[in-house]
């Protein structure tokens, strides 16, 4: 392609709305275009590396063994309605009508469909194992779009389904996936970790995702390095962490605590440490209120608060005015004593011992507080967001933590889906028995800002050669030294007829402004004519490199055609 023809509209100010790097760099590098908010069209060169990664994707599913198709976008209601998702997702889903009052949304996910279509289509157990996947896009209501294709409300996935006699066969089902979403994210050159996860809305009894490390992930993850254990914040298991507290039972003790509300306000009161302190937070879970309690030096994790309630909608925090009627006391002074409503405790709270709480009273709190003689849990479990330092709950030694993007995810539903449709198979004996589901999603466009912001620097994009909307690229420093630009065209033509997808950069542009664009842009090689062109030498330079090479034209030819190759 020569660039003098292509549709580059590169931005050398960074647009204000633009929050991370991928943003910053995909906008100005002419990739995406904001139409609305969490809503972009894709430019020539954004629309190049989505179907790179899309290919790749495509040519991974099928080596497994899985069949695409392609689902309407546009969907009835019934089929999330017999699943109850559509009061699940909410406010998240594009709910519409249509003229004759019907209910459709705009689909954010397609176990349903696919599950129906199976219902309709297959006839016989000898049809399965079988999986179906589709490259597509998707529509969410976010409250919060946000870092450009990161959380968009529109956006591009591969969503697989696999359908399988018994769970034996799912585990079977469920490793291919794995194997072909550990290749897949290798092509795409995407330095990843695979990490345990809450399954959300989707349902189903276990789930990993593939995470790429970056401060401006969205998604927490634990990890140890001794032994190799990795899970999302969501899911990650806290071992309780032993403290040093007042032995025997001390008298609960009532003390007036004006105007100090939080735990660091309470820590200079009583001239202590946090860990001393349980504090107590209320909650809106579906149609009821509940308390959690943890630790003062700790987090609530809500993922697994919800999941332990039970919740089908999202779990809010109580209004204050409900927090003033549960508790007669003001925000900041609640407590699991005398509370009329379900309360969680962590499991450190458990271990804790005259300890001090909200005394639901304002301005008041009670200290040498202890479960069993005072207050007594509805429930005690893991609630807690886990820490640096933590001890591994696989070996026992100190976590890490780190921010994560997450690129892919694959669900163990079990028959969550076939019990609420009705799919099911008769086997040899004549037994009616239920198909049993996998889920596998990637975020096709997510991946490609996960490119970025995994590699970049102050000149713009390093992307892996499998990504790159172009491979090489041929720069002649003047196009009005007919030496210079007749090389140029001999490297560039060499190039083509050797399957490279590169550019020619013919413009009229000083050499500097099509240098930045280059580099702008995330071409991994290039190759300059310059003056030396007449000795037959040209400039040969890797995105990744600091400093280019003198090279014969052959060589560097030779040397583009074999990067290429190696790194595809």
């Amino acid at each position: 392609m020569r660039v003098s023809k292509l549709l580059l509209p590169t931005l050398r100010e960074v647009p204000s709305d633009a929050e991370i790097m991928s943003h910053r760099l995909m906008l100005r590098a002419g990739y995406i275009r904001k139409m609305a908010t969490g809503i972009y069209s894709y430019l020539p060169l954004g629309l190049r590396s989505v179907r790179k990664i899309e290919q790749i994707v495509r040519e991974e599913m099928d080596r497994a063994g899985a069949q695409e198709l392609l689902m309407p976008a546009l969907l009835p209601a019934e089929a999330y309605q017999a699943s109850g998702r559509w009061e699940v997702f909410g406010d998240n889903m594009f709910k519409l009508k249509d003229r004759n009052d019907r209910d459709f949304c705009l689909g954010p996910t397609h176990e349903e469909l696919f599950t129906q279509t199976v219902i309709n289509e297959v006839r016989s157990y000898k049809e399965y194992p079988m999986t179906l996947y589709q490259i597509q896009t998707k529509y969410r209501d976010e409250a919060r779009p946000r870092f450009g294709l990161m959380r968009g409300r529109e956006f591009v996935m591969k969503d697989a389904y696999s359908f399988d006699r018994d769970e034996a066969g799912l585990d079977e089902s469920y490793k291919k996936m794995y194997d072909a979403y550990c290749r897949i994210f290798t092509r795409l050159g995407l330095d990843f970790t695979i990490v345990d996860a809450d399954s959300g809305a989707m349902g189903g009894s276990g789930s990993q995702e593939f995470m790429v490390k970056s401060p401006v992930g969205e998604d927490g993850i634990a990890y140890c390095d001794a032994c190799g254990y990795a899970a999302n914040y969501e899911k990650a298991v806290c071992i309780p962490q032993k403290k040093e507290y007042p032995q025997g039972e001390l008298e609960l003790t009532k003390v007036e605590t004006p105007d100090v509300h939080t735990i660091e306000e309470l820590v200079g009161f009583f001239e202590t440490e946090p860990y001393m302190f349980a504090k107590t937070i209320l909650y809106k879970a579906d149609d009821k209120y509940i308390a959690a309690m943890v630790r003062g030096d700790r987090e609530i994790n809500e993922v697994k608060l919800k999941n332990l309630v039970g919740c089908v909608d999202d779990l809010e925090l109580a209004e204050p005015f409900m927090v003033r009627e549960l508790t007669h006391a003001e925000v900041g002074f609640a407590g699991p004593i005398g509370l009329e409503i379900e309360v969680y405790a962590d499991n450190e709270v458990a271990e804790m011992k005259n300890f001090i709480i909200g005394a639901n009273e304002t301005g008041y709190h009670f200290s040498n507080v202890n479960i069993g003689r005072d207050f007594t849990p509805n429930h005690i479990a893991d609630i807690r967001v886990i820490e640096t330092g933590d001890a591994c709950p696989k070996c026992g030694q100190p976590i890490k933590t780190a921010q994560g993007i997450e690129v892919g995810h694959i669900f163990k539903l079990g028959t969550k889906y076939s019990d609420a449709l009705g799919l099911t198979y008769t086997d040899e004996s004549g037994e009616a028995k239920v198909v049993v589901m996998g889920c596998y999603g990637i975020g096709v466009t997510r991946c490609l800002a996960a490119a970025i912001e995994q590699s970049y620097d102050d000149n713009g994009m390093v992307l892996p050669v499998a990504v790159a909307p172009y491979q090489a690229i041929v720069i002649p420093v003047n196009t009005k030294e007919e030496a210079q630009v007749q090389m140029a065209e001999e490297i560039y033509k060499t190039l083509q007829e050797n399957g490279i997808e590169v550019l020619l950069d013919d413009r009229s542009e000083r050499v500097g402004v099509k240098f930045k664009d280059a580099d702008l842009i995330g071409v991994p090689v290039r190759i300059v004519v310059g003056k030396k062109c007449g000795e037959g030498i040209v400039e040969f330079k890797k995105r990744t490199d600091a400093e280019s090479q003198d090279m014969t034209a052959e060589d560097a030819t030779n040397a583009v055609i074999s990067y290429i190759k190696e790194n595809l």
